[in-house]
C-alpha cells in the first residue's frame, strides 16, 4: 500500500486550538466553511473544572475547556455531519486503516501523543495525549501532516506517527482516527449556535456538580489564597506552575479559550443578526485578558521575580475577578439568546 505517493489537495491553515482547527479544516475541505470560532462555540467548548481528586502527574486536574473530543461530537451532531471514527488495539492495523482512507483521497484526523511527534522541538514537547492533527497525503513511508499549531505542513515518518498514535498514559489515544463521511445539503447554523450557547450557560452558571463552572473558579481562588500556609512556598509554586501550564500551554488555555469564545460571539452576532452579542464579545475579550494577567503574575512568582508578601492573595483576587466577570457576561448572553 506504500508503493505510491498520495497527494490530497488540502489547504493547511494555522489555528488557535488543535481540535477546533482540525474540525474547521476537515469541514472546509468538504465544502462547509465554518470558522474555528464557530466550531468552538457550537461545540460548547467554554468550560472550567477543578478536580482535585483526579491527578495529572501527581497534581490536581484543572481544565478550561470541555473534555477532548466533546467539541467535535457536539458540532457534528448539531450540524448533522456524518463522521467515521475508529480506535485500534494494533499499531499496524491502525496504520493500514489510515492508508486505505488516504488512498480514497480523504484527509484524516488523528488524535496523538504530542510528546512523540518529532517535528516539534524537544523543548516544546510534553506528555499530552489529546493533540489532534490532519493527515492529508503520503510520500513513500512519510505522511504529510497539517498540524494546527504550525504555520506550514510537515512530514512525519510512519514509525513516529504510529508511536504518537499509541502513546500511553492519561487520555491514551489508542490509534484514534476520524474523517468526514457525509455533509448535509443544508445545515441549521442558527439553531446549532443557540444550542451551543445554551449548554455553556447551563454548565457554567448552574452546574450539576460544584466542581465545574463559576463555582469552581471561586472555589479554586479561595484554595490558592491558602496554598502558602497549607502547602509551603515550594509546593505552592509547583501547584501554581502546574495550573499555568494547564492554562497557557495545554490546549490553548484559559485566556486563549475565552478569546476564541469572544470571536465566536462576533461570528454568532452576524449569523443571528444580534448586535448585543457583538458587544458582549468585547467583554469576553476583557475576560481573556484578565486570565492572561493571572498567568503572567503567577509566572513571575514561579520564577522568583515577585517577592510581594501577599502575592497569592493578589492571584486569588484576580481569579475571583475572572469568575465574577464570566458570570456577569454569561448571564447577559443567556438573556440575549433566551
Amino acid at each position: 500500500m506504500l508503493n505510491k505517493d498520495i497527494q490530497i489537495n488540502f489547504a493547511h491553515q494555522q489555528w488557535a486550538h488543535c481540535e477546533t482547527g482540525v474540525l474547521s479544516g476537515l469541514l472546509s475541505y468538504h465544502g462547509l466553511n465554518i470558522s474555528e470560532a464557530l466550531c468552538f462555540g457550537i461545540g460548547s467548548g467554554l468550560f472550567f473544572g477543578y478536580f482535585p481528586f483526579i491527578k495529572v502527574h501527581g497534581l490536581p486536574l484543572i481544565t478550561f475547556r470541555s473534555s477532548p473530543g466533546a467539541i467535535f461530537k457536539r458540532v457534528t451532531r448539531r450540524l448533522g455531519i456524518i463522521v467515521e471514527s475508529r480506535k485500534f488495539s494494533n499499531r499496524e492495523t491502525a496504520m493500514e486503516a489510515l492508508d486505505r482512507v488516504l488512498d480514497q483521497g480523504i484527509p484524516v484526523g488523528l488524535r496523538t501523543g504530542m510528546f512523540w511527534l518529532p517535528y516539534f522541538p524537544s523543548h516544546f514537547r510534553f506528555h499530552f495525549n489529546a493533540h489532534n492533527l490532519i493527515v492529508f497525503g503520503r510520500e513513500g513511508s512519510d505522511y504529510r501532516i497539517s498540524d494546527p499549531v504550525l504555520d506550514e505542513p510537515v512530514l512525519c515518518s510512519r514509525r513516529d506517527l504510529s508511536r504518537a498514535r499509541f502513546a500511553e498514559g492519561l487520555l491514551a489515544p489508542k490509534g484514534t482516527m476520524y474523517y468526514v463521511a457525509g455533509i448535509p445539503t443544508q445545515v441549521n447554523l442558527k439553531q446549532a449556535i443557540l444550542m451551543g450557547i445554551r449548554e455553556v450557560c447551563l454548565t457554567m452558571l448552574t452546574p450539576t456538580i460544584p466542581l465545574v463552572g463559576i463555582w469552581a473558579i471561586d472555589h479554586l481562588a479561595d484554595k490558592i489564597r491558602a496554598w502558602p500556609k497549607r502547602l509551603g512556598y515550594d509546593k505552592s509554586k509547583l501547584y501554581l506552575g502546574h495550573m499555568i501550564r494547564m492554562q497557557e500551554e495545554i490546549g490553548t488555555g484559559g485566556g486563549g479559550f475565552r478569546l476564541i469564545y469572544a470571536a465566536f460571539l462576533q461570528d454568532a452576532s452576524e449569523v443571528l443578526t444580534d448586535k448585543h452579542l457583538h458587544d458582549l464579545s468585547g467583554k469576553m475579550t476583557l475576560i481573556g485578558d484578565r486570565w492572561r494577567e493571572f498567568a503572567l503574575h503567577g509566572a513571575r512568582i514561579c520564577k522568583g521575580r515577585d517577592n510581594v508578601e501577599n502575592s497569592y492573595d493578589i492571584l486569588s483576587d484576580i481569579l475571583h475577578d475572572c469568575g465574577h466577570m464570566e458570570k456577569e457576561v454569561l448571564r447577559e448572553i443567556r438573556k440575549a439568546t433566551s
